[in-house]
């Protein structure tokens, strides 16, 4: 879940710049299966909406070197007053 947050903090920051503030308001994730013991967890992450005021973004996690994800993610961080006022 860790991983999952971390994701979309830095594909968030990446598309409006360093924003201090910006924080998960909610993150709902599904363990799909058990990850492999030998294999890093790579996460794969995709912004949905960029709004003004909240961002949601898609996350979804595999073992490395295998095709099925272990786990999906659905997070929405809010942007504070502050980036929408320069919006």
């Amino acid at each position: 879940m860790e991983m999952a947050d971390a994701a979309l903090y830095v594909a968030i920051l990446s598309e409006i710049g360093l924003v201090a503030l910006a924080v998960t308001t909610n993150l709902n994730i599904n363990f799909l299966r058990k990850p492999s013991s030998e294999s890093d967890v790579i996460a794969k992450c995709k912004l949905i909406k960029v709004g003004k005021s909240l961002i949601i973004g898609d996350v979804n996690l595999y073992s490395d070197g295998f095709p099925e994800p272990v786990a999906h993610a659905v997070g929405t961080y809010a942007i504070p007053p502050s980036r929408k006022a320069n919006s």
